[in-house]
């Protein structure tokens, strides 16, 4: 099917790709951001209802999860400290300190020994309080880091691909027509397999005031590759059952387009799928522009790429 069916205005259409019909008729912003993300808003639920911390720590960037992870570790020790100088200046065996600021440095360290259970065995608990306490620390580091270590290595071990998209996608010739065209690249040196492209072109369709926005799923000229060693460009031939045939840019731009995109492929390392998404928008399209080469060629018959050249576009003509 070269496109979506299309329904009369004010139906609702069961393609609408899951953003449902009175959200793909009333925005005005992109629907996929270019890293992927959706560009949906959801209000009304009680934030620990909407809150997976697992999730979210699998998720966030290595920097963020570093620094989160040492803020728990010094929040952690710094309420234990507290704790301990509840317990009077004698809970500590060893204590040589003075005064309330010295005092709570040295429970700091110690309970940084405690909860990493070193034990250097200057400083010891002293009475009841002090041991329950100490003994709920250990519990809460053994825990503790079980499940860091456990994150960390999910992190490590998750598939994520990294597959750069060009920065503009570009109408070109294309045989004895045009096309629209974008690049792809693996960016890591892991095997993608079987990758499968899916292209759906969003936009305004109707006369005003009973305009309704419309999906369209594209025809590529090649679907899916089975390697995927180098680079790809998805091509959808703009011929006759194509739905951007005789379009102009200002057309184009004025009925608020976008073209949306899904990339599956197969990740050797893992043997698991992974899922990749972008979008381009009016701006991020140039017509009459074509991809600049990037490929190498070598004096031993090697081919490669320079992926510093994936974004770089000539004139068609």
């Amino acid at each position: 099917m070269d496109a979506m069916r299309t329904l009369a205005p004010g139906a609702e259409d069961s393609r609408d790709l899951g953003f449902g019909g009175r959200v793909a008729l009333q925005t005005r912003n992109r629907f996929l951001n270019r890293d992927g993300s959706f560009n949906v808003r959801r209000v009304g639920l009680p934030f620990f209802r909407s809150l997976s911390a697992y999730h979210a720590l699998l998720t966030i960037s290595w920097p963020r999860f570093f620094l989160l992870s040492a803020l728990g570790y010094v929040a952690t020790n710094a309420a234990f400290a507290v704790a301990y100088l509840l317990c009077g200046p004698e809970a500590l065996n060893g204590s040589k300190a003075v005064g309330l600021v010295p005092r709570y440095a040295e429970a700091f360290f110690f309970s940084v020994q405690t909860l990493a259970t070193i034990g250097y065995g200057v400083l010891s608990p002293n009475g009841m309080a002090a041991n329950l306490i100490s003994a709920l620390e250990a519990l809460f580091g053994l825990m503790g880091f079980a499940l860091v270590t456990g994150i960390l290595f999910s992190r490590f071990s998750r598939p994520t691909p990294h597959i750069t998209f060009s920065d503009k996608a570009v109408v070109a010739p294309f045989r004895s027509g045009q096309a629209l065209m974008f690049r792809v690249a693996n960016e890591r040196s892991n095997q993608l397999t079987d990758v499968h492209a899916r292209v759906i072109l969003s936009r305004l369709e109707g006369p005003p005031p009973n305009r309704a926005r419309r999906f369209h799923e594209l025809s590529l000229d090649r679907p899916q590759v089975v390697f995927f060693p180098l680079h790809w460009v998805v091509v959808h031939p703009i011929d006759d059952g194509s739905p951007l045939r005789g379009i102009t840019p200002e057309e184009f731009r004025a009925a608020d387009s976008e073209i949306l995109i899904l990339l599956s492929a197969m990740d050797e390392t893992f043997f698991q799928t992974v899922h990749v998404r972008s979008s381009y928008k009016p701006q991020e399209i140039a017509w009459g522009m074509k991809f600049a080469d990037m490929f190498l060629r070598s004096e031993d018959g090697l081919v490669g790429i320079d992926m510093q050249k994936i974004h770089d576009l000539d004139p068609a003509h």
